[in-house]
């Protein structure tokens, strides 16, 4: 913890305990917030944590839909959020009302939603997933089924390849895994030829690097990336997802080097919650999540089925 925020850090760990809270932070959060947390995770393991917190409040340090499916799977907890303003492109890239139009060109389809979605759009689905266990879920689902996946576009097309099975894909992105192109891979093998390549398969370069059929890349899941470089040998990685993933595997996985693929792979909603901002919430009970009853209900079952397959 910084010290800046060392006074932060203390009045957090206060309320935390006052409020009987649970500080839940994901993998791409800034590191001050990480280090304060009681959990860090990807989307998977911090859909796992609120939905089997006894806490009374779920404070969320990410961004809005990742708060919103804490209050689905916890719908007796208080969730806040220390910025209403911690949004996603992502989510942003399909509406409910996109998705029904869609839905209805493929009545027979199978809907899964990748959980960068809103709460209306799980509504609307069949399945979530998270890159984690994406491919378990479409293993699933019997081969004579039609599946309409959604929304990300890079995650889809490495699905495609690793399933086997043709997809309807959504043209969505994520801005910041976009962003992470072929042409960064190429440098750092050049560059880093002792290295192991840790990829997102929502970059927009995980396909081609699918290509490589060499030992040294992997397609994973930020939690996969952690998992993975604390077994391996080796003692250098080139990390190809947002950058605030660093943090997270020099702190649980010491005596090795882990460099961003880019430096500009930065999503400005995950780094607005800062400290202070975490402390007030907590203070002042603020800002509170909520998702309408009947959206709610109709999402949770998609999103049960996503904690528990993988």
């Amino acid at each position: 913890m910084g010290t800046t925020t060392t006074s932060a850090y203390v009045d957090i760990r206060a309320l935390a305990a006052e409020r009987n809270a649970v500080i839940l932070a994901h993998n791409y959060q800034v590191p001050d917030v990480q280090d304060v947390a009681d959990y860090v995770g990807d989307s998977l393991g911090l859909a796992r944590e609120a939905a089997a917190t006894d806490a009374d409040t779920i404070v969320f340090c990410g961004v809005h839909f990742m708060a919103e499916t804490a209050k689905i799977l916890s719908p007796e907890k208080t969730v806040l959020i220390p910025d209403l303003d911690a949004g996603c492109s992502l989510a942003d890239s399909i509406t409910a009302d996109q998705l029904r139009d869609w839905k209805a060109e493929h009545p027979d389809a199978i809907v899964v939603s990748y959980v960068n979605t809103t709460a209306e759009v799980k509504a609307e689905s069949d399945y979530c997933c998270t890159s984690g266990n994406a491919q378990a879920i479409i293993e699933a689902i019997p081969a004579d089924r039609e599946i309409l996946f959604l929304p990300d576009m890079f995650l889809g097309m490495w699905l495609e390849r690793v399933t086997g099975r043709e997809l309807n894909v959504w043209l969505g992105e994520c801005h910041v895994h976009a962003g992470i192109k072929p042409e960064h891979i190429e440098r750092w093998q050049s560059e880093a030829p002792d290295a192991e390549l840790l990829v997102h398969p929502e970059c927009g370069c995980a396909s081609q690097c699918m290509a490589f059929g060499n030992d040294k890349t992997h397609i994973l899941s930020t939690e996969g990336m952690v998992t993975f470089a604390a077994r391996s040998p080796k003692k250098r990685f080139i990390v190809a997802t947002e950058t605030g993933i660093l943090h997270r595997l020099s702190k649980e996985v010491p005596g090795k080097t882990f460099e961003a693929a880019s430096e500009d792979a930065v999503c400005r909603y995950m780094k607005m919650i800062t400290p202070e901002k975490l402390r007030d919430s907590l203070r002042e009970e603020r800002y509170e999540v909520d998702v309408d009853p009947g959206v709610a209900a109709r999402a949770r079952g998609a999103l049960e089925r996503m904690v528990s397959i993988g």
